[in-house]
Order: C-alpha cells, then sequence, then structure tokens
C-alpha cells in the first residue's frame, strides 16, 4: 500500500475519532433545564432524579449563613413571570457551597438550580445567575463618564 494511501486513512480515523468525541460530549453536557411549571406539574415523577430548573428567586425568602462546609443557602425558587409567587408555586431549595457573586440576597435574581428533589426540597449541587437582560446607563458625571 503507497504511503498517502495509509497516511489518508489514518487522518480519516483520526478525523472520525475527533467527531465523535465532539458529538458525545456536547450530548452529554447539553441538558435541558424545566421552568417552574414543567417541574410542578411533573415533580412526583422527578422525585430523586438529577434535575435542572430554572426560576426567579422570591423576594424575602433567602436565608444564608456560614458553615464549616461553606456557605449555607435556603430559598424558594418561583416562575420568571410572577415576583409575587404562592408558595405552592414555588420551590424550596438547600445548597451549600460557594455563592455566586451576582446571586441577591433580597432576592429576584434569575438562576438555573441544578441538584435532586428530595423530600419536598430541591438539594442542589450548583446554583448558577444568568446575567441581567438590561444594563441601565449611570448618572451623567459619574464614573466611566
Amino acid at each position: 500500500m503507497k504511503k498517502t494511501t495509509r497516511f489518508l486513512i489514518a487522518a480519516l480515523v483520526l478525523v472520525g475519532a475527533v467527531a465523535y468525541l465532539m458529538y458525545t460530549g456536547v450530548q452529554q453536557t447539553a441538558v435541558y433545564y424545566l421552568t417552574i411549571e414543567e417541574f410542578l406539574s411533573k415533580r412526583e415523577a422527578l422525585a430523586d432524579e438529577g434535575v435542572r430548573v430554572a426560576g426567579r428567586v422570591a423576594p424575602g425568602s433567602v436565608s444564608r449563613r456560614i458553615t464549616d462546609r461553606g456557605e449555607e443557602l435556603k430559598f424558594q425558587l418561583g416562575d420568571f413571570k410572577d415576583d409575587k409567587a404562592a408558595p405552592d408555586r414555588t420551590i424550596p431549595v438547600y445548597f451549600v457551597g460557594i455563592v455566586p457573586d451576582m446571586f441577591k440576597t433580597e432576592g429576584g435574581s434569575d438562576v438555573i438550580v441544578e441538584g435532586t428533589f428530595r423530600g419536598g426540597t430541591l438539594q442542589a449541587q450548583s446554583v448558577l445567575t444568568s446575567c441581567p437582560s438590561k444594563y441601565e446607563a449611570g448618572a451623567p458625571g459619574g464614573a466611566g463618564s
């Protein structure tokens, strides 16, 4: 067999392997998240399952304290559309770890929570905040002017 033919076969095998690894990597990391409405309608079926839920932290529901394992965070996760969600339309969340800088202790943060739903509480392994959809301009004469 010619040298160029062997080189082309090896290159095709290498490209195929890289393409396969990229495809499987994207499939594993492309996890869909549920909205509050979707989660609440399926919560019994999702018990003890790993889930990713997106919502807004209900104002006034945040409790924080420092522990030897990290910062303990408890809050109610509500729908994006309803800032004053009824308690039966929210999900209690418990998280211990490093809290994102953009997490607002007064509530109102848009977050994606990943964890396991056990005993009526979402036991979070991670809490991700999303960037604000709009930024307000600073006052004239302020910093950056």
